[in-house]
């Protein structure tokens, strides 16, 4: 078997999941149907629908697309079935049943942004990230019945630098995983694909990667800065951490922080939420064990801006804090 006769159906939704679909296609593989999801109502009144990302570029190229609502809807397995693929490859999609997982011959791999079995999950860049972790990577697996435990077939590693956000963090991995989707690909076809189950991999307490929600993006000013620092970068640009603004006479501001760097200071005496700035450059918030300087930061409602823009249209008074 090559890989122009390697009967391929791809599944993936997000922009993540475009760059190995572009790689797969581009080299030459046999990709026969593309599952993505439903197209989202977008605009005011949602009167405009908008297609996924892999959906677009799959339309772009010719592929056979399909958008089932539910996966174990008996026109779409018929429809599935009728491709006869010989191999499934999943990049950012939704769990999926036994009946989908299960029906190629060869099986159905995952493409996941983690070294597994380390952060198993719907938001492993995030959390690895928010964890302050140096180093992280991507993992091709077979898929099983329990989410992200599948035996791995490649996995490649890569660094995380101090100033890197989880934006950085994530178009890193969404390049490097296209080369290892091909590569894995490649090795099922030679047959040298040697699965190593998951449990033979740990070495240390595993850390999860739950799905974030707004809740979850709250600033902790009681932390130390470094966890606070990290938080930040963790959750930027995208859902964004974000904290409550309290001004003297008691109204509330909701603020969003995308860009933050820990702050050169000896005062560890101030309450942790307090504000020091000079009204001008700089924005100090004081923490557990010193103090964070924001650097970008959005009021709700308004646009995003950098700590000195922000200071030109909005005066903090003698007593604002965050909680």
């Amino acid at each position: 078997m090559t890989k122009e006769n390697l009967r391929i159906v791809y599944m993936g939704t997000p922009d993540f999941a475009v760059e190995s679909l572009r790689c797969l296609v581009e080299g030459g593989y046999n990709v026969v149907g593309v599952v993505t999801g439903p197209d989202k109502a977008v605009g005011r009144h949602g009167s405009v629908l908008q297609p996924t990302p892999v959906k677009q570029y799959a339309v772009e190229h010719g592929l056979h697309v399909m958008q089932p609502e539910r996966l174990k809807d008996e026109a779409f397995l018929e429809e599935l079935r009728s491709l006869q693929a010989d191999l499934q490859i999943v990049v950012a999609f939704r769990m999926l049943p036994e009946v989908v997982w299960a029906m190629p011959p060869l099986g159905t791999f995952n493409l996941h942004a983690s070294l597994l079995p380390q952060y198993r999950g719907a938001a492993p860049i995030n959390w690895a990230v928010i964890n302050g972790d140096t180093e992280t990577g991507v993992t091709t697996f077979f898929l099983k019945h329990e989410i992200d435990t599948g035996a791995v077939i490649r996995q490649v590693r890569v660094p995380i630098s101090e100033t890197d956000c989880v934006g950085d963090v994530h178009d890193r991995l969404m390049m490097l995983g296209g080369g290892v989707v091909c590569e894995t690909v490649d090795a099922i076809i030679d047959g040298t694909a040697e699965a190593t189950p998951q449990e033979q991999m740990i070495t240390e307490e595993l850390r999860p990667a739950p799905k974030i929600f707004k809740d979850t993006c709250r600033i902790e000013w009681g932390k130390p800065a470094k966890q606070v620092y990290d938080f930040v970068r963790g959750l930027s640009p995208y859902p964004a951490a974000w904290t409550t603004l309290v001004m003297p006479d008691g109204v509330e501001h909701t603020v969003k922080v995308y860009g933050a760097s820990i702050a050169t200071t000896d005062d560890t005496s101030q309450l942790c939420g307090s504000i020091k700035t000079d009204g001008k450059n700089y924005i100090h918030v004081y923490t557990a064990n010193g103090a964070i300087s924001l650097q970008t930061l959005q009021l709700a409602g308004k646009k995003r801006m950098n700590v000195e823009d922000f200071l030109r249209g909005f005066r903090l008074a003698d007593g604002c804090k965050m909680v």
